[in-house]
């Protein structure tokens, strides 16, 4: 039986993996699909980047909500997290070393590139998670292990975002910089469950920061 998203298309637009210097990964949220990260990509324009944006199966990662426990969300969420690392894998057989690889997120994609990186740390370009944070229950945010070596994080959400509780937000924080994240948190008031103009400008200069432009 084909697993869900392993045959869905990855949007690459950018320079060729090939010319360029660095790629940003961009991880759609419920029911938006790659074209529903356009309007952001437009924003982070930043010389030097491929940039890839994978599909989700039916435009969703996986049915419940990232709060409920794992089981609840399988076999779409490991599959998701084997989606994200085929991009990330087959970008490092291309040249792009993770070091040179950002990470980013909104909503399930936001949940999706903080999970990943958790579970396979290594030092990234960066991790940005827009409205998001780590999957499971509260029991099973454990056992994490490994070194995210300094990797800037930011994780950017809203007090009242209906989709994503603070104290998950807080928690992911948490464990990211115990994980050796160099984390930057930044709750929000009155914005609800989108992105930012704050936000946008610190994953550009977080984008920058690892190309040198």
């Amino acid at each position: 039986m084909t697993q869900p998203h392993s045959t869905t298309p990855i949007m690459e637009t950018g320079l060729p993996i090939a010319e360029a210097d660095a790629a940003l990964i961009l991880i759609h949220g419920r029911g938006a699909g790659p074209q529903g990260m356009m309007p952001l990509l437009a924003h982070l324009n930043v010389p030097g980047y491929s940039f890839l944006l994978p599909a989700a199966s039916g435009n969703t990662w996986y049915p419940n909500r990232f709060i409920v426990p794992r089981d609840q969300n399988q076999p779409h969420l490991d599959a998701a997290l084997q989606k994200v690392d085929s991009v990330v894998s087959n970008l490092v057989e291309q040249g792009i070393p993770t070091e040179k690889i950002v990470l980013l997120g909104f909503s399930q994609g936001a949940c999706l590139a903080t999970e990943y990186a958790a579970r396979n740390p290594a030092r990234y370009g960066g991790v940005v998670a827009l409205s998001g944070g780590l999957i499971g229950a509260d029991d099973e945010l454990v056992g994490y292990e490994g070194d995210l070596q300094g990797t800037p994080i930011y994780l950017g959400c809203d007090a009242d975002d209906f989709h994503i509780p603070q104290q998950r937000v807080d928690h992911s924080a948490d464990i990211l910089t115990q994980l050796g994240g160099k984390v930057k948190k930044q709750i929000f008031t009155g914005l609800g469950h989108t992105v930012n103009e704050v936000e946008l400008a610190i994953t550009r200069k977080m984008m920058t920061n690892v190309t040198g432009q």
